[in-house]
């Protein structure tokens, strides 16, 4: 018997938040990003030291993710060896508008996280009876 899929606004296959949070909300896409944002054109060599503890593959995968959804361009110049550099387009900007202002809230707000954190008590556990 074949199982039914509920269609559902929250399935990933049809909730474009979740769609493109999965994609850019990994460890590395937005830190890429930004980097990208705040030093504009760069290789792939100045965004392996920029990030620093990103290795080579990670690195290749993400930009790779990137320029697919549209959020950097890879221009490869015909010099030997090429010379790849990667840049935002204006979707990769336009991403990056909102969040800045997330980056901006949590400097403002990072301190109350922490002491929210620090005095968190958890629920206790019931015992089974």
């Amino acid at each position: 018997m074949a199982t039914l899929k509920r269609k559902n606004s929250l399935d990933a296959d049809n909730c474009p938040i979740r769609d493109v949070l999965d994609r850019v909300g990994d460890r590395w896409s937005m830190l890429l990003l930004c980097t990208l944002a705040k030093n504009g054109t760069l290789r792939f060599s100045a965004l392996k030291v920029q990030i620093g503890d990103i290795s080579q593959r990670m690195l290749a995968q993400t930009l790779r993710r990137l320029e697919q959804d549209g959020f950097l361009t890879r221009t490869v110049y015909p010099t030997n060896p090429p010379r790849v550099e990667y840049a935002l387009t204006p979707l990769g900007k336009s991403l990056l508008e909102p969040v800045w202002e997330l980056v901006r809230w949590a400097k403002q707000n990072h301190r109350r996280v922490l002491d929210a954190r620090k005095h968190y008590v958890p629920p206790l556990r019931q015992q089974a009876l």
